[in-house]
């Protein structure tokens, strides 16, 4: 799901920034080079599968570490005289895409973690049923309100907030960055 990518992206970005500048993560551009990368791979894939039916399989391209390695490289190199800190944002958020989307393939049967990661080395086999972008959002926002009705799924819920609430918590420790920026220019 995109908070989840998010909030792994925003996790990994803030402890390696506090490791290696020993200060929080500041500045908007910073958070929305990290946000944006943390997307970039499914608003890609996900799009050249559901939405215009180019790939059988939402793990495509931009979910390559043929391809994210290159473009992470360039972002780096594109900003290694400017602006260094959005390009290690922009790639963190990226990169730690396709960390997560491997992370989470380990516990599926059949299914290899570098699977999702090799394309056009490997191609995903097609999805069972034909998959659109509104019929895919309206399969899992209808799941997920159905399910989460029932005691066990709500005990579940609970348990599955705990991961997002700890890096709520560690954002506005680092002083809310992107948003208290927005807030001091209302101020002023």
């Amino acid at each position: 799901m995109p908070w989840g990518h998010a909030a792994f992206g925003y996790l990994l970005y803030s402890l390696g920034h506090r490791l290696v500048t020993r200060e929080s993560p500041n500045g908007p551009l910073v958070v929305l080079a990290l946000l944006f990368g943390t997307q970039l791979p499914d608003l890609v894939d996900k799009t050249l599968s559901w939405g215009l039916h180019l790939f059988p399989q939402g793990y495509s391209v931009a979910h390559s570490v043929l391809v994210a390695v290159p473009v992470g490289l360039l972002v780096l190199g594109a900003t290694a005289s400017g602006r260094r800190d959005i390009g290690i944002a922009f790639t963190v958020g990226y990169w730690s895409h396709l960390l997560g989307d491997a992370i989470l393939a380990v516990p599926k049967r059949g299914v290899s973690p570098s699977d999702r990661l090799l394309w056009p080395v490997v191609t995903l086999p097609p999805y069972q049923s034909e998959v659109t972008l509104i019929g895919r959002v309206n399969r899992v926002i209808s799941a997920f309100f159905g399910e989460v009705l029932t005691t066990e799924q709500l005990v579940f819920l609970a348990l599955y907030s705990i991961p997002y609430l700890l890096v709520f918590a560690l954002w506005l420790v680092d002083g809310a960055p992107g948003v208290a920026h927005f807030l001091r220019a209302d101020d002023s």
